[in-house]
């Protein structure tokens, strides 16, 4: 798929990549979504997150969801990072960026490939906190104690 990029990365996502290959003269809007690390979750303090994934079946589920959005919309081009290991908070966890014709597009485009992400994708986290850690799926799964 030309017009798609999806990708596991280990390293910090880059953003100007991300934009740079969804910017088309042709459409009028871009937008970036970027989730970061919150320092916070339920009351507890967030140390760190490892982030893990399985990297072909989640790039063939982002693939999917792309082809899917690309079915029911007419994005010019959409790209998907998300990052694993170990995050800090601040740090960027996912990025998407679309490209449209027009805007109120690429937010309808944007946030349903969010929401199929955080449904489907096999991606899990490891949050630590001041007082232990807990496995949560952001995916396929309930979360999981420890």
């Amino acid at each position: 798929m030309d017009n798609c990029i999806c990708k596991v990365v280990e390293g910090k996502i880059s953003i100007d990549e991300l934009f740079h290959f969804v910017s088309q003269k042709n459409c009028g809007a871009v937008l970036i979504f970027t989730g970061t690390v919150r320092n916070m979750n339920k009351g507890k303090n967030v140390i760190s997150i490892n982030y893990s994934a399985f990297r072909e079946m989640t790039e063939k589920e982002f693939y999917k969801i792309c082809d899917e959005a690309f079915q029911k919309w007419q994005p010019c081009k959409i790209a998907i990072a998300h990052r694993i290991g170990r995050l800090l908070p601040g740090d960027i966890s996912l990025a998407i960026a679309i490209s449209t014709t027009h805007r109120n597009e690429a937010y309808e485009v944007s946030r349903f490939i969010l929401e199929k992400i955080k449904h489907l994708a096999p991606v899990w986290k490891e949050e630590f906190y001041d007082d232990g850690k807990k496995w949560i799926s952001t995916g396929c799964s309930d979360s999981l104690e420890k």
